[in-house]
């Protein structure tokens, strides 16, 4: 590991397949499909893991990580965004569609007739509803008319579905996870009193996922289980030995009280959590913070009288929020036992449109 040029995103394979079989056995001992989000690793390797492990399918965020995963043969994907199609994205999602099973979110009227217009019927749609996070969605009792709408450009509406975005927080997960419930309920009613019976009522996220009601819904979509990272460690979602993401970095630089690594934010991402405690965490050094982050550098403070590291010491950062690490990445060098052992494309890098 030490030999090859810092910084670079590192993947523990044995703790990331033992992620993927414990997520596996909570959804099927629970009766619960699993869709796994794969905008969180954009990694076509691990998307067969994980349908190898019994996930139904794949969801993604766009069209174009749709055509990705198709390409190597996802056969069933979920697109969980409202999509404004026009004629060439339309043209894109009839191929995709020609080439497996897939679902689109809609949350409006015109969403669904844009939809319908441009990418034809062999689409199915899933109504958005809010379930507190306050990004897209309708309300849950507006569900039917989005239903209705959809029906009537032509489109089978497959059930209604939901991201609890707002459980990323310190002691939040089963209250949003509660909150989820309700709303999606209050969705599914919504499409049976339009005429529709909701096949899907989907929802979850890392943090949520172990509060999950079972009678509200039967499908859950997480995403970073595969391989956690510090926010998860600091929600208490897991410990750091069920982290199997993190970016190798060297010291390069040394001061009294702090040092600086050659991972900054154009390798870790930028994003941090009012409720984090720094920028990223290091397993090896779990007293130690990232107090800052520019574009190259990670400002490494420990508490006083720690012994810092020596300049050319390399050490494993957790990053914050591990979906913008993996999009910064080209490839991420697989692990097994402590020795790298293969490399693994993030071929759905950049794919945003």
């Amino acid at each position: 590991m030490t030999q090859l040029p810092t910084p670079y995103v590192s993947v523990d394979v044995d703790v990331l397949d033992r992620n993927i079989a414990r997520m596996a056995s909570f959804t099927r001992e629970r009766s619960l499909a699993l869709r796994p989000h794969a905008k969180t690793h954009k990694c076509l390797e691990i998307a067969r893991r994980q349908l190898a492990a019994g996930a139904t399918g794949l969801t993604v965020a766009t069209v174009a990580e749709a055509e990705i995963f198709v390409e190597a043969g996802c056969e069933d994907l979920f697109i969980a965004y409202p999509l404004w199609v026009d004629q060439a994205r339309g043209a894109r999602l009839r191929a995709v569609a020609a080439r497996a099973a897939v679902r689109v979110g809609v949350d409006s009227a015109e969403g669904a007739q844009a939809l319908a217009r441009y990418a034809g019927r062999d689409v199915e749609v899933m109504v958005e509803v809010d379930s507190g996070h306050h990004r897209s969605g309708v309300r849950p009792a507006d569900a039917g008319v989005v239903a209705l709408a959809a029906d009537k450009a032509g489109l089978r509406v497959r059930g209604v579905f939901t991201f609890p975005g707002h459980g990323y927080g310190p002691s939040l997960a089963e209250g949003v996870a509660a909150e989820e419930a309700v709303a999606l309920v209050d969705a599914a009613d919504a499409l049976r009193k339009a005429g529709f019976e909701p096949d899907v009522v989907s929802g979850g996220s890392t943090p949520t996922a172990a509060w999950s009601h079972v009678a509200a819904l039967n499908e859950i979509r997480p995403g970073v289980y595969v391989f956690n990272d510090a926010q998860q460690v600091e929600l208490g979602v897991c410990d750091f030995d069920d982290v199997s993401l993190s970016v190798v970095a060297t010291v390069v630089s040394r001061s009294a009280d702090h040092v600086i690594l050659d991972a900054g934010g154009k390798v870790l991402g930028a994003d941090r959590s009012a409720w984090a405690t720094g920028h990223g965490r290091l397993p090896d050094l779990p007293d130690a913070r990232i107090t800052a982050l520019s574009e190259h550098h990670a400002t490494v403070t420990l508490p006083p009288g720690a012994e810092l590291p020596e300049r050319g010491t390399t050490l494993r950062v957790l990053p914050n929020h591990v979906c913008a690490t993996v999009n910064l990445a080209d490839e991420l060098v697989v692990v097994s036992g402590g020795t790298a052992v293969d490399r693994w494309p993030v071929a759905a890098r950049g794919a945003n449109t």
